[in-house]
């Protein structure tokens, strides 16, 4: 009965029956329908399952048996290879983000200039992100193979011995990084820094050449202070995608070898549908998305201390 007059005074708040109002409303709440499902089906139904699984021991063969904190303390005790992931990715990502956001930042710098041919270059630079990832990791791997690829052919010109790239404990690394930046730099991420370059007033830039302030001096202190909330969203997503690296790793190397590209979310996947451990892959799954929430809080905090958001004196 309480649930019943609860939906009726949620209809009634739309405004009186017939009126514009409440037809609009109504309308908005029909169109919003197909996603909420979808959204219930497909994300937070499987995201409640996953933390019930977590807590159990599951094997798709046999029903789930519940063994409270088990699967979380064997992830620090029995696998070896939990941690030895979070290092591999931690220091994937330490290394591709920055880079790439200054790679994306530097050629956003370029094409804010208003040369001609620039829609071309834009384009250009852009649609490197918009290769599939699968295509991506198989093109890649042609061009880095040992012996018919094409940067060894290339080396081998200048009288290069070239690396095995993927092949090699040394390279794999290194090689993934690269073409994490072939894809990354030149895609939204550069797009995103030109549009926050491109709100800094000019008016800042005209007062900086008559104070004498050169190219330097107005990079340091009008454009990055200007572009702060931009770099800090952009270093935000970057981090979170680095962290979840999974389709390039999975194609072109396979976590290999010898585990020296064995990321985290390779981890989890193994876990779940190469050994069927679904309940302990569950719970490397949440302890992977409390790293993330941890990081990402801890950015913001930090982000206190450097981000400038105009108008935030005023108030």
């Amino acid at each position: 009965m309480a649930r019943q007059v609860g939906i009726a005074a949620a209809f009634s708040s739309l405004g009186p029956p017939g009126s514009r109002a409440r037809r609009e409303a109504i309308a908005g709440y029909v169109f919003l329908l197909p996603w909420a499902i979808g959204f219930t089906l497909f994300v937070a139904g499987p995201l409640v399952a996953s933390a019930v699984l977590s807590f159990t021991a599951f094997d798709v063969a046999r029903p789930p048996r519940f063994i409270g904190l088990e699967n979380y303390i064997n992830a620090f005790t029995t696998d070896d290879r939990f941690i030895d992931s979070l290092k591999l990715t931690f220091f994937y990502a330490i290394v591709s983000v920055p880079l790439a956001l200054f790679g994306s930042l530097m050629l956003a710098m370029l094409l804010n200039q208003r040369l001609r041919g620039t829609s071309f270059y834009r384009t250009f630079f852009f649609l490197p992100s918009l290769t599939p990832a699968v295509a991506v990791a198989i093109l890649w791997t042609w061009l880095l193979q040992p012996d018919v690829g094409l940067f060894n052919y290339l080396l081998s010109l200048v009288g290069i011995q070239g690396p095995k790239w993927l092949g090699s404990t040394e390279w794999a690394m290194p090689s993934l990084i690269v073409i994490a930046l072939w894809t990354g730099i030149g895609g939204n991420r550069m797009m995103i820094f030109l549009a926050g370059l491109q709100g800094v007033p000019q008016e800042l830039y005209d007062a900086a050449d008559m104070d004498g302030a050169g190219t330097l001096q107005r990079f340091r202190h009008i454009t990055l202070p200007m572009i702060s909330p931009t770099m800090f969203f952009n270093l935000v997503l970057g981090v979170i995608a680095a962290l979840k690296v999974f389709t390039v790793a999975f194609i072109a190397t396979q976590g290999g070898p010898a585990f020296s590209t064995w990321f985290i979310t390779l981890h989890i996947w193994s876990q779940a549908f190469k050994y069927l451990e679904m309940g302990y892959a569950s719970a490397l799954a949440w302890l992977f998305t409390l790293i993330l929430l941890v990081l990402t809080a801890v950015q913001f905090k930090v982000a206190k201390r450097w981000v400038y958001y105009e108008g935030e004196d005023a108030r």
